[in-house]
């Protein structure tokens, strides 16, 4: 179940983007037209394979798989821009995962483990009237490697102080899987909870 918390659990950690924010089509759809404004082209199935992923990384692999040589700072600078104005707002919390933090906030400590930037993070948890949940929020310009590496778990555990084998992630990616799994963390996929919700939306 979505809301099983083991007994050794001692801190939750949520990715934010498709696992607390209903954010994923908006991403790409912000990806697809900087990607054009470019003139290229991103693959759907191509961008959810790589969700979790920073976004540096993603022009980077984009370059590396379609050829191009876009400037990555430049390219998203642009895609988050376009991104926070004009589709952000529109996004939604995903209620199954969001009232999973407002159960046990004040129970025990809860982070963001996020491979977007703090700019891009914090705007949504604004937006959606979250932020507040949180007792802190770690993105991709707060460590060296993002997702796969455990390193953005880990930070967050570090500055919950719980130790990494205590800490509950919730996420929705097979890179954000790996992470938590890389970080000695238990985790919960929450796609085959969330693919009814989101399909009648």
């Amino acid at each position: 179940m979505l809301n099983t918390i083991e007994p050794h659990i001692k801190a939750i950690i949520f990715d934010a983007d498709g696992t607390l924010i209903d954010t994923m089509p908006a991403h790409y759809l912000a990806w697809e037209e900087t990607t054009q404004f470019f003139g290229g082209h991103f693959p759907e199935k191509l961008f959810y394979e790589l969700g979790g992923i920073p976004s540096r990384r993603i022009v980077e692999i984009l370059n590396e798989k379609f050829g191009h040589s876009w400037n990555p700072e430049e390219f998203t600078a642009h895609k988050e821009k376009l991104y926070i104005d004009t589709y952000l707002p529109k996004c939604k919390i995903i209620e199954p995962v969001v009232d999973i933090a407002k159960l046990y906030k004040g129970r025990m400590p809860l982070g963001v483990g996020t491979g977007a930037t703090q700019e891009v993070v914090q705007a949504a948890l604004a937006v959606t009237g979250i932020s507040d949940l949180f007792d802190t929020v770690v993105g991709a310009d707060d460590v060296k490697n993002g997702k796969p590496a455990p390193d953005t778990f880990l930070e967050a555990a570090r500055r919950l102080g719980v130790e990494p084998q205590y800490c509950l992630v919730y996420e929705d990616s097979d890179m954000g899987l790996r992470a938590a799994e890389s970080a000695g963390m238990t985790s919960i996929d929450v796609r085959p909870y969330l693919v009814p919700a989101q399909n009648g939306r």
